[in-house]
């Protein structure tokens, strides 16, 4: 469980750079740019991906390219989300979105739904209901619609991502490491474009802070990857452990963290929801 715990403390050390990256006036959009080139050269050395399985015409693009646009295009959503509904909230809509592929399995997979799936997407449904609108303490909201549209769009873009890792992982003809590098390289071609959008049309001058946070947020957001791939490889006959504990564990640390370091305020129905999104998580995964 030391792979889990360390997964669950990267995950949330990276939402918290975004946030401080936002208090201190640091462009979280540039950190996010820089924070693909580190992923992509500690996924070559650390993980080493076999580059002679690349070959092009077999390569499933139709996942890699969305998959590649929407990794920095919703990391910039997160540090938005972030911003204006605070860090428990963005975590929450981030661990929720398992509904997704969940609810994909069975409208586009046929699998049979089960009560406890049903009883769990209900109180999951609930959770996401009694989120909404947390009290928070020195997060300034002026975007009213935005701190409704960013945490779904959130949730339903972290959802689609995860349906596309999996189909990934189902394509044998590519290991997933070697799939994982590649989408890592796409992504930072995208990346990049954003990078000439923020200083050719939106002005905003090239930031060395942000070049720095960018490296710190890469470590950490690889980190999050690496040691979730060995809690899964360390307990290999009970993968629903680590499954749980990540999410739990996501979800109760970063309550803590935007509570304690953060003053972000909770009322007693976002406690209430904070609760339920663990409830459907074990209901799911358990029952």
């Amino acid at each position: 469980m030391i792979f889990v715990l360390l997964s669950v403390l990267c995950s949330v050390t990276v939402a918290v750079l975004l946030k401080y990256a936002k208090l201190q006036q640091v462009s979280t959009k540039q950190i996010i740019v820089w924070n693909y080139p580190v992923a992509a050269v500690l996924t070559y050395f650390v993980l080493e991906p076999d580059l002679g399985d690349i070959q092009i015409g077999q390569m499933p693009w139709e996942l890699y390219i969305p998959l590649a646009i929407l990794l920095p295009t919703l990391f910039i959503f997160i540090a938005l989300t972030i911003q204006y509904t605070g860090l428990v909230k963005t975590e929450i809509a981030q661990r929720l979105s398992l509904f997704i592929p969940l609810m994909a399995s069975f409208v586009l997979f046929s699998e049979v739904i089960t009560w406890n799936k049903g009883i769990g997407i209900l109180v999951g449904l609930v959770a996401i209901i009694c989120s909404i609108g947390w009290q928070k303490g020195n997060v300034k909201n002026n975007n009213k619609i935005g701190s409704l549209l960013y945490p779904l769009i959130v949730f339903i873009g972290m959802g689609v991502i995860d349906i596309l890792f999996k189909q990934i992982a189902f394509h044998q003809s590519v290991p997933y490491i070697t799939a994982m590098f590649v989408v890592f390289l796409l992504a930072i071609a995208v990346a990049f474009l954003f990078m000439i959008y923020f200083l050719a049309i939106e002005k905003q001058s090239f930031s060395f802070k942000s070049f720095g946070f960018g490296i710190v947020l890469g470590f950490f957001n690889f980190g999050n990857i690496l040691f979730y791939m060995k809690a899964h490889r360390a307990i290999p006959d009970n993968p629903s452990i680590v499954f749980t504990g990540m999410n739990i564990g996501v979800i109760s640390i970063g309550a803590l963290v935007g509570v304690l370091l953060f003053k972000e305020k909770l009322s007693a129905i976002n406690k209430l929801g904070l609760a339920l999104s663990i409830i459907s998580v074990l209901i799911i995964t358990y029952l």
